[in-house]
């Protein structure tokens, strides 16, 4: 596989060849990385609290928000895919309290299992650093990379979409309302999240929706498949997406993208947009310029036109999965 197929690989790894097989976990997660936006949270905004509860669902833990109107009013229910800082981040949780504004009934799960990755804070000064501190830099950089890695190798398609399959059947049941008034679950994700939108909304085999890679005679045996588990989907910049992710995906994607984006190069987004429009699978992406990887999630920022975009990111989102 070449690297301009997997949209993550880290700058200072040398990678070996990966597997395209969507939920394969045999992807070398060694060589893939997250991004600061994806594992640290911005400031959040004055005065803003959380309005929605932590609970559990088949002892995963969920943080749910529910319109103000809700259950005298209709909803759909909406599947909230985080980035790396998960479920107990006070900025992910306000962001799902924003869908919930919209109209939707938000369960937002916690797909690490009590394991949020690592925030290593590489800085070591605010001016020019010396020559030792430079050296320091490096090291840290070098342990932080690695530390990302070890978590990425312990969160693979094969342990989290389980977790997301058993969240979901618990949602089916508990707001059948909500799923019956939208004609299905939605879902939303941001940066790992994204990846995810996309296997939930892909057609595969029973194996692959676990992680583990299907021998083509048992395909041709006929393997059960695992339909699309959602009704639609819209990802924000995301991580760890391969252009392969997209080969299977059978539901409406609405994308946010960003402009030379590492974590989600432009080749890796339109060849995956190619394929979905060679099969007729609706979609619509709209990338952003001058702004950072990550930008779409609730959090402060100085620039005004970050924060404008951010804006406008989220009414994308929003009135994609309002129009469907």
């Amino acid at each position: 596989m070449a690297d301009e197929d997997l949209a993550t690989r880290a700058p200072e790894s040398d990678a070996a060849e990966q597997s395209t097989i969507p939920g394969d976990s045999k992807v070398d997660q060694g060589s893939a990385s997250l991004g600061e936006h994806c594992t640290t949270d911005r400031p959040t905004p004055s005065g803003a609290k959380p309005t929605g509860e932590l609970t559990k669902f088949d002892d995963i833990d969920v943080y749910i928000t529910k319109p103000a109107d809700y259950p005298h009013s209709p909803s759909k229910l909406l599947l909230l895919l985080t980035g790396g800082t998960g479920v107990h981040s006070t900025n992910n949780q306000l962001q799902a309290d924003k869908w919930a504004t919209e109209g939707f009934l938000v369960v937002m799960p916690d797909q690490f299992a009590g394991d949020p990755a690592p925030t290593t804070n590489t800085s070591t000064s605010t001016t020019s650093p010396t020559l030792i501190e430079q050296v320091k830099l490096g090291f840290a950089t070098v342990a932080k990379s690695f530390t990302i890695d070890m978590w990425l190798a312990r969160h693979t398609p094969e342990t989290v979409l389980p977790r997301l399959h058993r969240v979901l059947s618990a949602m089916r049941e508990e707001f059948a309302d909500a799923v019956a008034n939208g004609g299905g679950v939605y879902a939303a994700g941001y940066c790992f999240g994204a990846r995810y939108v996309l296997l939930l909304g892909s057609n595969v085999d029973e194996e692959t929706a676990r992680g583990d890679r299907a021998s083509e005679s048992t395909a041709e045996e006929g393997m059960a498949k695992h339909g699309a588990a959602i009704k639609v989907g819209a990802i924000a910049h995301g991580t760890l997406i391969s252009a392969q992710d997209f080969a299977k995906v059978e539901v409406p994607v609405g994308i946010v993208a960003v402009e030379n984006d590492s974590l989600f190069p432009d080749d890796v987004r339109e060849k995956g947009v190619k394929s979905l429009r060679e099969r007729s699978v609706e979609v619509v992406e709209e990338v952003y310029k001058g702004v950072p990887h990550g930008f779409a999630v609730l959090g402060d920022y100085e620039e005004a036109a970050i924060v404008e975009k951010q804006g406008q990111a989220f009414a994308q989102m929003v009135g994609w999965l309002k129009g469907h």
